[in-house]
């Protein structure tokens, strides 16, 4: 962990907050309190770790300052237009029935003040002081009739305004902000809040094995936005798309939730059958709320996985009308994030990331849309032993067990295969201790009876039963697109 990037957050943070930037400052704030929080789960100094918990408290204390004032400011906002009253001095009733003497120039009160009008009897329209009074007279119908009218057409205005604007950033701290599905059908917006929305994934970089290039990509694009706003803007914007290609199981879901969890961004996971429905024009609209979604909720991670069964080839014999429609639809909305975040603030970021096994068959405007391609791997060496103990970090494992032998074993394994593999040997003792037994005397088992080690010996026999998926013929395939089209 790197102590001096903390501090300078931190001083960032307060140096914001004293001129008045509290946006800026509250996201360094955020990221600040990230930082620490993962340094103090890597000390083992248990005295290091009480002070560097004050520090913590010390800046959440700050950081709730820093949104009070910003709930202060918001609670000023006008919400209507203020109707001041005439400064001049009553005058006393007249007689309608007498024309007032004209008004100077200098002296005429603007058409949008509203002037007192005390004492004055209600008229006729036949009246003749109605009829023959002039622009600079005191009661004209029309622009009484009329002022009324605008002005609560105003009103109504604003108000709608403000309450889409409170909609969108939520009414307290303590609720959740809800998205507003006026205009789209009920239903779809409900489906895709209980499907897709998910605001903490709770995988971690620590979580995934290797893959230091790709980890560096995705914070470059995604998390230093947010910690740094005043840099990344003009032509260094954020990466609006990011593409992961690589074999099936080396980690390409696992690095989308990673970055929403690492910077506190909501994830959206999309598949085909998220965005397909069987009436017709219904696929577009979901493709068009998506996006309508993501906006509000952001700052957004869409995770589109599988994005060649969307977004294949156009002008392919085989293609129907309908995925060209939608294929059209998702493109348009990728491009009009993009627009939206060369001049808006990171907070407001929409990042696209998408994955595939089958890049080659990826159109060739979005591939241009998805700006950086990144290969992810089979694991190396020592990324398969990290893996090991990731997987086992829950499971007692014998001291016969040799994590280096085993890791040069499975070489050409994808992460997967190797989850796979360390889950097959964990059950290899319960599978001896149950054999032969009836049920019940397999219910009767303690949970200590079962937790036995697992040796060297459960694993020799897991590697005969479980083999790599990948093939090299597959591995060729993927090296030789990623020279042609890799933007790393």
């Amino acid at each position: 962990m790197n102590l001096t990037e903390i501090c300078d957050n931190a001083k960032k943070g307060r140096e914001y907050a004293l001129l008045g930037n509290y946006d800026s400052s509250m996201v360094y704030y955020q990221g600040v309190l990230q930082q620490i929080h993962k340094h103090c789960h890597s000390l083992r100094d248990p005295a290091l770790k009480v002070k560097w918990q004050q520090v913590r408290q010390e800046l959440e204390e700050e950081y709730e300052q820093v949104r009070s004032i910003v709930n202060t400011l918001e609670s000023f906002k006008v919400d209507k237009p203020v109707d001041f009253p005439n400064p001049q001095p009553e005058e006393c009733p007249r007689d309608p029935a007498v024309w007032p003497p004209p008004t100077p120039a200098e002296h005429r009160v603007p058409a949008q003040v509203k002037r007192p009008n005390t004492g004055m009897k209600p008229q006729r329209k036949d009246s003749p002081g109605m009829q023959h009074r002039g622009p600079a007279g005191k009661g004209q119908p029309n622009a009484k009739q009329d002022r009324p009218g605008a002005r609560d057409a105003r009103t109504a205005k604003a108000k709608e305004d403000k309450g889409r604007k409170g909609a969108q950033e939520g009414v307290g701290d303590g609720e959740q902000k809800k998205f507003d599905g006026t205009g789209y059908d009920s239903d779809l917006v409900d489906a895709l809040e209980r499907d897709i929305v998910s605001r903490n994934p709770n995988i971690h970089w620590d979580d995934i094995a290797d893959l230091e290039d790709a980890k560096k990509l995705l914070r470059e694009a995604v998390v230093l936005p947010m910690w740094m706003p005043d840099f990344f803007k003009g032509i260094r914007r954020p990466w609006k798309g990011v593409l992961m290609v690589g074999p099936p199981g080396t980690g390409k879901t696992m690095l989308a939730k990673a970055v929403a969890t690492e910077c506190g961004t909501t994830f959206f996971n999309v598949s085909s059958s998220t965005l397909t429905s069987k009436y017709r024009g219904e696929s577009e609209k979901l493709v068009r709320l998506l996006f309508e979604m993501a906006r509000f909720y952001a700052p957004t991670t869409i995770f589109i996985d599988e994005i060649d069964s969307i977004c294949g080839r156009r002008g392919t014999s085989d293609e129907h009308e309908a995925s060209r429609r939608v294929k059209s639809e998702l493109l348009v909305q990728m491009d009009g994030v993009g627009g939206a975040l060369e001049n808006d603030d990171p907070s407001k970021m929409v990042m696209v990331l998408a994955a595939t096994n089958f890049p080659w068959d990826i159109d060739e405007a979005l591939r241009r849309r998805l700006e950086k391609r990144i290969y992810i791997p089979l694991p190396t060496a020592k990324g398969r032993a990290e893996l090991l103990k990731i997987s086992l970090r829950e499971v007692e494992v014998a001291s016969d067990v040799d994590l280096a032998v085993i890791a040069e074993q499975i070489e050409g394994y994808s992460g997967a295969d190797i989850t796979n593999v360390c889950r097959d040997a964990s059950m290899m003792a319960m599978r001896r201790r149950i054999q032969g037994l009836k049920p019940e005397e397999i219910r009767a088992l303690s949970k200590e009876e079962l937790q036995m080690p697992v040796t060297m010996e459960d694993f020799e026999l897991a590697l005969k039963k479980i083999s790599k998926s990948v093939s090299a013929a597959d591995l060729e395939k993927y090296e030789a697109w990623m020279n042609e089209f890799g933007s790393v």
